[in-house]
């Protein structure tokens, strides 16, 4: 019992210093920094980059919302790389003024294999330019999203996540989890990490790589998680990633659960996949460069799964302790409520104040608000279940929602 009472303690410690330090660096999301100076004072040139898997029903709206920026022309090429597609996506992004290279190669689905076989063309041809954009097929691309990428790559900034907002919120309760989800992770994690010179993410599409970052190896991963494959590999080489609030692109997230299931179950196998292959080459990062950005990474890595068993750990450790003494179940199904029922409660509350910080109007969303535990509560099921069940396999999420550029500004005026 004593053994069992000094781990108990120790998961108590290691979990509450964990969450203790990612609300203290959530903090500093509320603090208004200086902008950078610009180094240069230049308009770049970009390909604006989308795979495409069969998105004949959404890929339109982008490329007319790509063509309608608040940028010079002829210093964007628009790319789509249809991949593996059997219905008439390449001939709708030509007619629709895009440069389409199509690819069949039913061996290597993902998109992370996409991008490095279409970049590698460009950097055999050492094509003019100085950076580029990946959106997915479903996004629509705010009108100054051009402009204010190109002031960061002006400050220096190589590789630069945009502010990834959800164009359908209030479709169902499960886009609705999608975009509290979303608006809490970019002020509490990305903001307030690049406000602190820490490192954010990538966050799966919307965002900007240096070209000259990507020369020496492609776009080289291999997990179902490209974006955080690549970001991990950055903070590796003591890298920072940046960040742009100003930079919006629109997403669309699953309506049904079913499909929500299986994307997020793809995300946590990713990370899973992650946590195998990058956590040691993590660990040593901190050694070799022993700054705060570089810990910050590992302990990204640790947060997800690894603090997840630790809790289940923790919650049967409580159990058996519980049985041993002879207390009964229902006073220990009770003490278990008092620290669940908050945990469930508190993101509802962070998501108000965001929503409140961000000026979104919350009436919109309040069924998606009551819900959202629910979203969170399936999303622990699905870590629970890659624990043992790793289906590696890509899955196609279907866009069907015919939204455009001026419908989504519509739609944002509301929420």
């Amino acid at each position: 019992m004593e053994y069992l009472y000094i781990l108990k303690q120790a998961l108590v410690w290691i979990v509450t210093l964990f969450w203790l330090y990612q609300i203290l660096i959530s903090l500093c999301s509320l603090i208004k920094f200086k902008d950078k100076e610009l180094l240069v004072n230049k308009n770049h040139k970009f390909m604006a980059i989308i795979p495409a898997h069969n998105e004949e029903s959404v890929i339109l709206n982008l490329i007319e919302s790509l063509k309608k920026q608040n940028y010079d022309r002829e210093l964007y090429d628009i790319y789509v790389i249809a991949d593996n597609c059997t219905d008439n996506t390449a001939e709708i992004s030509r007619k629709a003024g895009a440069i389409v290279y199509e690819r069949f190669d039913i061996q290597n689905k993902t998109k992370g294999s996409a991008l490095n076989w279409f970049l590698q063309q460009k950097i055999k041809e050492n094509a003019d330019y100085d950076a580029f954009f990946i959106f997915d097929a479903d996004n629509i691309v705010d009108e100054n999203f051009i402009k204010n990428m190109n002031k960061k790559l002006c400050q220096g900034e190589e590789v630069v996540q945009g502010y990834r907002d959800i164009k359908n919120p209030t479709d169902s309760w499960i886009t609705a989890g999608y975009a509290l989800f979303y608006w809490t992770m970019h002020r509490f994690y990305h903001l307030a990490r690049y406000n602190l010179g820490l490192s954010p993410l990538l966050n799966g599409t919307g965002f900007m790589v240096k070209f000259d970052v990507i020369k020496p190896d492609g776009w080289d991963t291999h997990t179902l998680t490209e974006d955080i494959e690549f970001s991990l590999k950055r903070i590796i080489k003591g890298k920072r990633l940046g960040w742009s609030t100003d930079a919006i692109v629109y997403d669309e997230q699953p309506v049904g659960f079913k499909q929500s299931w299986s994307q997020r179950s793809r995300w946590t196998v990713g990370h899973i996949q992650c946590i195998k292959d990058y956590t040691k080459s993590l660990f040593l990062a901190v050694k070799e460069h022993k700054t705060l950005m570089n810990l910050d990474g590992l302990l990204y890595i640790l947060g997800s799964i690894p603090i997840f068993i630790i809790s289940i750990v923790l919650l049967l450790v409580n159990l058996v302790m519980y049985i041993a003494s002879g207390i009964g179940l229902n006073d220990f199904i009770i003490n278990i409520l008092y620290y669940i029922v908050p945990t469930f409660l508190l993101p509802i509350f962070t998501s108000i104040f965001i929503m409140l910080l961000d000026k979104r109007p919350i009436k919109p969303m309040i069924k998606g608000l009551l819900c959202y535990p629910l979203f969170l509560g399936s999303w622990l099921l699905i870590n629970f279940k890659c624990l043992f069940k790793q289906n590696t396999s890509w899955e196609k999420i279907n866009h069907v929602r015919n939204i455009k550029i001026a419908d989504v500004n519509d739609i944002t005026e509301k929420v």
